[in-house]
C-alpha cells in the first residue's frame, strides 16, 4: 500500500506530523509520503514559497523513518491538482497496488469542486480525517460518495487498489497553520506547536512576519 498526505503545509506543524503517524499505524504501513502542494488551486497565495515549505517539511521529518517527502507537485508547472498526482503515482505503482490519499473533512466537503473529482476514487482510496468543528453536509456530493463507497475498517483498503472511502477519527491536535501564522505575525511565540527546527528556519528567514534572529 502507498499512502500520501498532501497539503500546503504552510507551515508544517505537530498536528500534521502526528496525524501522518496515526494513519501509518491505523493502515499498518511502513511509511506515509507528505506531498506539498506547489500552487494551491483553491486558495490564495501561501505565506512561504513552495521551496521554503518543502525545506521546512524536510526539517520536520528528519529522524522519523516512517515519514517521507514527495516533491513531485513542485516539479510540475502551474497549479497542483490531485488527479494529476494520482495518475502519475498510479502509472508508477501499477494497477493492483492499493493507493491511499489522506484528506480532512473540511477539504473533502467541497470535493465536487476539485478538478476531475469523479476520476479520483477510480485512482485511489480516500481516508477522510475528522477535523475539529467540521462535518460533511448531509446533502453534499461528498456525503453521497461516502455512502456509496464506505470502507468499514482500515483493512478494507488492502483488498482493492482504489475506490473506497474510510472515515478516520484520529486523536486530533487542534493546531492550525493559519493560527501559527497569525501568532508569528502578531509577535507571539508558536513554540511547541511545530518542531523547533522549523520554528528556527521561520525566524532565520523572517517568514510570516517573524523578526529574524
Amino acid at each position: 500500500m502507498h499512502v500520501i498526505y498532501g497539503g500546503t503545509f504552510d507551515p508544517i506543524h505537530h498536528g500534521h506530523l502526528r496525524l501522518a503517524l496515526e494513519v501509518a499505524d491505523a493502515l499498518q504501513v511502513e511509511r506515509v509520503d507528505l506531498v506539498p502542494c506547489h500552487i494551491p488551486p483553491h486558495r490564495g497565495s501561501t505565506g512561504a514559497t513552495s521551496a521554503q515549505r518543502l525545506d521546512m517539511i524536510r526539517l520536520a521529518v528528519e529522524g522519523e523513518s516512517r515519514l517521507h517527502v514527495d516533491d513531485r507537485e513542485l516539479q510540475r508547472a502551474g497549479a497542483s491538482y490531485t488527479a494529476d498526482t494520482l495518475r502519475q503515482l498510479r502509472a508508477e505503482l501499477g494497477p493492483k497496488r492499493p493507493l491511499v490519499m489522506v484528506v480532512g473533512t473540511d477539504a473533502f466537503a467541497g470535493f465536487d469542486r476539485w478538478r476531475e473529482w469523479r476520476e479520483i476514487p477510480e485512482l485511489a482510496h480516500i481516508v477522510v480525517v475528522s477535523r475539529p468543528g467540521s462535518a460533511l453536509p448531509e446533502a453534499s456530493v461528498a456525503s453521497s460518495l461516502y455512502r456509496e463507497r464506505p470502507a468499514e475498517t482500515p483493512g478494507d483498503l488492502w483488498q482493492t487498489p482504489a475506490g473506497r472511502i474510510l472515515a478516520f477519527d484520529a486523536p486530533l491536535m487542534d493546531i492550525s497553520a493559519t493560527g501559527i501564522r497569525q501568532r508569528i505575525s502578531g509577535g507571539h511565540s508558536p513554540r511547541y506547536l511545530l518542531p523547533d527546527s522549523v520554528l528556527q528556519r521561520i525566524h532565520d528567514q523572517g517568514l510570516y512576519g517573524a523578526c529574524p534572529d
